[in-house]
C-alpha cells in the first residue's frame, strides 16, 4: 500500500513553499528543518492557503532559526498577526531561542529530541521528525484520521477513535521513504479522500478501502456533536489623539492574544462593567465587531473619542500615526479598527 501511495504521491505531490517535492528528494536535495518546523507551527488550526503567503514573509525577514531567535518580540507578533493562535507565536520565539543556545543553531534530529523543544508536541515532533529527517513517525492529522477511519471503515466517533485512527496509521508507516509517505498521507485526504465527495475512483488505495467497499465512505470519520459554544462580551476603547496617535495596549502574556498589541478592552464577559483607558468624551458605534475563537464567539462594542495632545491615559501608551499598521493588530483588534476607521471616514 505504500509503494502505491508513493507513486501516486511522486505524480500528484502538492507544492508548498516549505516542501520538497519528491523529485528533488531523490536527486539529494534535504529539507531545511527551519522552514519544515515554521510550517508546522503555523498550519496548526490553520489552513495551508492561509500559511503560503506568512511562511513567505516570515523566511523572508528571518531566513534561519538564529535570525529568528535575535528577533524582537514584536516584529514576530506583529508578522504573525492575522493567523491566531498566538501562543504559537510565543512559543515560536522560545523554541528557535532554545534551539540556539540548547543544539547550536541545529534542529535535534529524532522524535524525542524535538519533544524537547518548547511548543513542540507529539504531533508537531512526528511531523519534523519525518518530513525534515526522513524518520520513521506516524504523522496524524485530519487528513490522516480521515484516510484511516475510511481505510478500516471505523464508525467509532472522534474524539474517541484517534487512539484506534493513530495506531492504524502506524502499522501503515513504511521504513522506506517516510517523509514523503507522511506528506503523502496528507496530500490524499486533502485532495482526493475529502470530507465532501471524495474521489474514490481515482484514488491510489481505492482497492483496498473497506469504506468505498461498504459505500460508507462520505460519513466517515463520524464526530462527536460539538457543544454549543457560548458567547462573551466586552468593550473595545478607540482613542486617537488630535495629532493622529493612537492609543494602544499590548496584552498580558498569558491568555487569549497574548502579548499582542491591540485597543484597550473591558474583560470578555458574559456582563462587562465598563473601564475606559483615560477620561473622555466617548461616543458608542453603531456596530460592534464580531469575532470567534476556538471555544467561543466574541462581541465587542466599541467607543470611540478624540482626546488633546496631553491626554494621560491610566493604561497604555499612544503610538504615533506614523508607525501605527492596522494589519499587525490580531484579527478581532483589526476588525475594531475596520470599523471605526469606516465610521470616521462616513462622518
Amino acid at each position: 500500500m505504500s509503494a502505491d501511495l508513493l507513486e501516486w504521491y511522486d505524480r500528484h505531490a502538492r507544492v508548498m513553499p516549505w516542501r520538497v517535492g519528491p523529485q528533488d528528494r531523490k536527486a539529494g536535495i534535504k529539507p531545511d528543518p527551519y522552514a519544515v518546523w515554521l510550517s508546522e507551527v503555523m498550519l496548526q488550526q490553520t489552513t495551508v492557503a492561509a500559511v503560503r503567503d506568512y511562511h513567505r514573509n516570515f523566511l523572508s525577514i528571518w531566513p534561519t532559526v538564529q535570525d529568528l531567535a535575535a528577533a524582537d518580540d514584536a516584529a514576530v507578533m506583529a508578522a504573525w498577526a492575522g493567523l491566531g493562535y498566538y501562543a504559537r507565536a510565543r512559543n515560536l520565539l522560545k523554541c528557535a531561542r532554545t534551539v540556539v543556545s540548547d543544539w547550536g543553531g541545529a534542529f535535534p534530529d529524532t522524535y524525542e529530541g524535538l519533544l524537547t523543544l518548547p511548543g513542540v508536541g507529539p504531533y508537531t515532533a512526528a511531523a519534523v521528525a519525518a518530513i525534515a529527517f526522513d524518520r520513521a513517525e506516524t504523522v496524524v492529522d485530519g487528513n490522516v484520521e480521515r484516510v484511516m477511519a475510511r481505510m478500516h471503515d471505523i464508525h467509532t466517533p472522534l474524539p474517541a477513535s484517534k487512539p484506534q485512527l493513530t495506531q492504524l496509521a502506524s502499522d501503515l508507516t513504511p521504513n522506506t521513504r517516510p517523509g514523503d509517505y507522511a506528506q503523502a498521507v496528507m496530500d490524499l485526504g486533502a485532495t482526493i479522500c475529502t470530507p465532501r465527495s471524495p474521489a474514490c475512483g481515482i484514488c491510489p488505495w481505492r482497492e483496498p478501502c473497506k469504506a468505498r467497499a461498504a459505500g460508507t465512505a462520505a460519513m466517515l470519520p463520524k464526530k462527536t456533536p460539538k457543544k454549543k459554544t457560548p458567547t462573551r462580551f466586552g468593550i473595545a476603547y478607540v482613542a486617537q489623539r488630535e495629532d493622529g496617535a493612537w492609543l494602544l495596549e499590548t496584552r498580558p502574556e498569558t491568555g487569549l492574544l497574548g502579548g499582542m498589541l491591540g485597543w484597550p478592552t473591558t474583560e470578555w464577559t458574559d456582563a462587562p462593567q465598563a473601564d475606559p483607558p483615560l477620561i473622555a468624551d466617548w461616543k458608542t458605534l453603531s456596530e460592534e465587531a464580531r469575532h470567534t475563537f476556538t471555544h467561543f464567539h466574541l462581541r465587542l462594542s466599541i467607543q470611540y473619542a478624540r482626546v488633546a495632545t496631553d491626554a494621560v491615559p491610566m493604561r497604555g501608551d499612544f503610538v504615533p500615526a506614523s508607525t501605527f499598521s492596522p494589519a499587525s493588530l490580531p484579527t478581532a483588534m483589526r476588525k475594531v479598527f475596520d470599523l471605526v476607521d469606516a465610521t470616521l471616514r462616513d462622518n
